[in-house]
């Protein structure tokens, strides 16, 4: 039996267990077990390997996408780069990071995306928003990271900056912090949510509610919006190339 699984802290919200179990049922995948781990701080992934020797990968999420390099015998490119990891492959011992955010985030966000979605707001500055940083300078889309503090870089300010300019020049808008995930669905990002307008494109890569705070808050303002389902599905998948080679 190889066991596969995510690591993260909570998992409260994650679909990835029921996903890859019901996928290795529908795909009559044999010989395979997805678990979930929740680990209170990135040291516990040490014995979590060294206890599990059956072990072949796992999925990262909040908040240890950027917290497990350290950890990391080898790393693409892309993930040296960016600076965040959200999949791992387990090879006698050592640990191989990728990140398949890239392209789930990527492939999801494009068919909808439209000329003038040429300027972005990145809500959120962990692992998930490098990744989203790393596709929008792909795409030759300018964004702006907004978080609750001062970063002193100079494509970043602080939610209290947000005023009705910026909104209305931004017209992509991407949550990739986990405010309004479940059980937290009563959560926001806090912006000015009136200056939304049907011009916009509103992404969240929450997942779990479907529909989020943020994406109804939005969709009153006639913006075009879309969460992050398949963004998992997309990345899930990539995940799973990787661990059954």
């Amino acid at each position: 039996m190889k066991i596969l699984g995510i690591i993260g802290f909570p998992l409260t919200h994650s679909f990835s267990k029921q996903y890859f179990t019901e996928k290795f049922q529908r795909e009559s995948i044999d010989g395979y077990r997805f678990d979930a781990f929740e680990l209170k701080t990135i040291t516990e992934i040490t014995t979590l390997i060294t206890e599990t020797p059956l072990l072949k990968g796992f999925a990262i999420t909040k908040p240890y996408k950027q917290q497990i390099l350290s950890y990391l015998d080898f790393a693409t490119p892309d993930v040296q780069e960016m600076g965040a990891c959200n999949c791992v492959q387990i090879v006698e011992g050592k640990l191989y990071g990728y990140n398949t955010d890239v392209l789930g985030f990527e492939e999801s966000l494009k068919p909808i995306l439209q000329p003038h979605h040429n300027k972005a707001l990145i809500l959120g500055t962990g692992g998930a928003a490098q990744a989203v940083a790393y596709v929008l300078y792909k795409l030759e889309i300018d964004f702006l990271f907004v978080s609750r503090n001062e970063l002193n870089k100079p494509n970043s300010i602080n939610y209290t900056s947000l005023n009705q300019q910026i909104i209305e020049e931004n017209t992509l808008i991407i949550n990739a912090s986990p405010v309004g995930t479940f059980p937290n669905i009563d959560e926001a990002p806090s912006i000015p949510y009136q200056f939304i307008s049907d011009q916009h494109y509103c992404f969240d890569l929450v997942y779990n509610p479907p529909q989020t705070k943020f994406l109804a808050l939005s969709e009153k303002q006639k913006a075009i919006t879309k969460n992050g389902f398949d963004m998992l599905a997309i990345q899930a998948e990539a995940n799973w190339k990787i661990w059954s080679i």
